[in-house]
């Protein structure tokens, strides 16, 4: 997902907001009780945000507009300001290993530019682990972050169950990757995220690759899946026998084609949702009113 024209919105719409409301988490409709007013240390320039009823409200990488994207400092944000709520993006180094990273590249959110300069075009997959963790994936965003790492999923998993929130996981780039999927299976359930409460109310496993988000189903039936995109009306029922979500770019859609979607039932017998992407936070609730979406990711 694209969010350079994010960044912008989202530090406008956390202004209005936070100007607008109370100073209260009153969660989502989708939230869990525990997840409402946890009291947290403030992060400096971390504010948090009272999340009204309606929808599912996802930190997208984190909370990306005020902590660098798929970093534990972002999730640390993202507790801080109220989301129960994150996504992130998952790819795989050369020596087999899951970190937490969109680019397919290194070279926007790192170093390693400066710390491999003979290894453009500085590919995740081209990378070791142990490599990867030397870098900064910080100071781009900001000097106070210098400290922060890219996370292995592991770590990533470790800090979501400290903080009790739940994951909006993408497969990124799947077809670069050949088993990704089992990988990224045996590391949830090494983490303790397949048993029955985190299937079924903490944990969604998306990707842009049907194969992918099929394969996913295949390994693991509890899991509740999601397809990012927005397939033609004709196929939906196609998507509903394994899917549980169609998760589309905003100005792909309208409200008649999120009705065509909530018509159906998904893969585990409850009707589809639908939680759309490029949503700027400034007007979540009004546009997910407009459209019918059961979630927003900002």
């Amino acid at each position: 997902m694209n969010q350079s024209s994010l960044r912008v919105a989202a530090a406008t719409g956390c202004a209005l907001m936070i100007a607008a409301l109370t100073p209260v988490c009153a969660g989502s409709a989708h939230a869990s009780a525990g997840a409402v007013g946890r009291a947290a240390a403030p992060l400096a320039g971390v504010v948090r945000i009272p999340w009204l009823s309606g929808p599912v409200v996802v930190a997208h990488r984190g909370a990306s507009q005020v902590a660098p994207e798929n970093t534990l400092a972002a999730v640390d944000a993202a507790d801080r300001q109220g989301f129960t709520w994150v996504e992130n993006d998952v790819q795989q180094t050369r020596d087999g290993k899951l970190v937490v990273m969109h680019d397919p590249t290194l070279a926007r959110t790192t170093n390693a530019r400066r710390l491999f300069p003979q290894r453009a075009p500085w590919r995740v997959r081209d990378f070791t682990a142990a490599e990867i963790a030397r870098l900064d994936a910080g100071s781009w965003f900001g000097k106070r972050f210098a400290s922060e790492r890219v996370p292995t999923l592991g770590e990533f998993l470790r800090r979501m169950e400290d903080h009790d929130l739940r994951l909006l996981l993408e497969i990124k780039s799947p077809q670069l990757y050949p088993g990704i999927e089992a990988r990224i299976v045996k590391e949830l359930s090494g983490a303790g995220w397949l048993d029955r409460g985190h299937a079924r109310r903490r944990l969604v496993v998306q990707s842009f690759s049907a194969s992918s988000v099929q394969t996913v189903r295949r390994l693991v039936p509890a899991v509740r899946t999601g397809f990012l995109g927005n397939p033609p009306l004709n196929a939906l029922a196609s998507y509903a026998r394994f899917a549980d979500q169609i998760n589309p770019q905003l100005s792909k859609v309208n409200a008649q084609y999120v009705a065509a979607v909530h018509r159906l039932r998904g893969v585990h017998g409850r009707r589809m949702e639908v939680f759309a992407w490029d949503v700027p936070l400034r007007n979540y609730s009004r546009i997910a009113s407009a459209y019918g979406f059961d979630g927003v990711i900002v």
